[in-house]
């Protein structure tokens, strides 16, 4: 964990799309590599003989219909649900793997952004950021306040915010803080459960772009659960669809829409779909293409 080494990061310049995934496969290993995966729940049968990869540095979106296991499939790279079999390996080896201290270590290189913010409202802002650093238990309260100060000034947010309550804060601010709670230990490994949800479509963009820039000037890798197709188009430099129990298609967008199947029809070539996807050559910033 390396607290202090990214604290002149600043978020004001680049806000184009990251790069292609094209480049994150080159660099070596997958980070997450999950193989034959069938989850069940009794009777109940979520994954059958799915298989996923995700690479470092890229942004994957996952999406699938409700029911579908986006969540389900979330947990299982988390280790919180255990696989009827098959296996999910992160960071080069078996989530269940990491016991004890192994574990507490894993923690720390991942952050976590929910739907919701999930901030603990009986703290303030600067509390609610500064809890996973207190966490560790060895950092002085001089660096842990720097550490936060940097990371709410990511987020454009000013000083005096750090003393406001979550009960007082919009729900733009309460993403933006969230997500310097999910930054705060410089994780490598970011998930996002819907990221946009609940987000005008000004404050979405703003929201979409912020990460852009922080991807592109820390790279994490990103694992995602959105149904947004502004988002998806904006953010994702790969996308995989969940249907059927299994990875039904994975790729960059153009080609996952170019896939047979009803629910890539009623997803992306709806109406909606057409009008946010329709002309995908001519977007500016999807998959870093002009």
């Amino acid at each position: 964990m390396m607290v202090a080494a990214t604290t002149t990061t600043s978020t004001s310049t680049s806000t184009s799309a990251p790069a292609p995934a094209a480049e994150a496969k080159r660099a070596g290993k997958p980070v997450i590599d999950i193989k034959d995966l069938t989850t069940a729940f009794g009777d109940h049968v979520v994954h059958e003989h799915l298989d996923l990869q995700i690479f470092q540095g890229e942004i994957l979106a996952l999406v699938g219909g409700s029911g579908s296991g986006k969540t389900t499939l979330l947990r299982q790279i988390l280790g919180l649900d255990s696989p009827k079999s098959g296996s999910v390996n992160v960071f080069g080896q078996a989530i269940h793997d990491y016991r004890g201290a192994k574990r507490t270590a894993l923690t720390r290189r991942w952050g976590m952004l929910f739907q919701s913010g999930a901030l603990f409202s009986a703290l303030s802002v600067f509390d609610n950021v500064a809890l996973p650093l207190r966490e560790l238990h060895y950092l002085p309260e001089d660096l842990i306040r720097d550490v936060v100060m940097m990371r709410l000034s990511w987020m454009g947010l000013k000083e005096r915010d750090a003393l406001l309550m979550p009960s007082s804060l919009s729900g733009g601010m309460v993403k933006r803080v969230a997500l310097a709670r999910a930054l705060a230990l410089d994780p490598e490994l970011l998930f996002l459960d819907e990221p946009t949800a609940g987000l005008d479509p000004q404050r979405s963009d703003e929201f979409v772009k912020l990460i852009n820039t922080l991807h592109r000037q820390l790279g994490f890798t990103v694992i995602m659960v959105t149904h947004d197709l502004d988002t998806i188009r904006d953010l994702s430099t790969r996308v995989a669809v969940l249907a059927e129990k299994k990875v039904l298609v994975q790729g960059r967008l153009e080609d996952v829409m170019q896939f047979e199947h009803p629910f890539i029809k009623a997803f992306f070539h709806s109406e909606r779909g057409e009008r946010t996807l329709g002309r995908l050559d001519a977007k500016e910033g999807i998959n870093g293409k002009p």
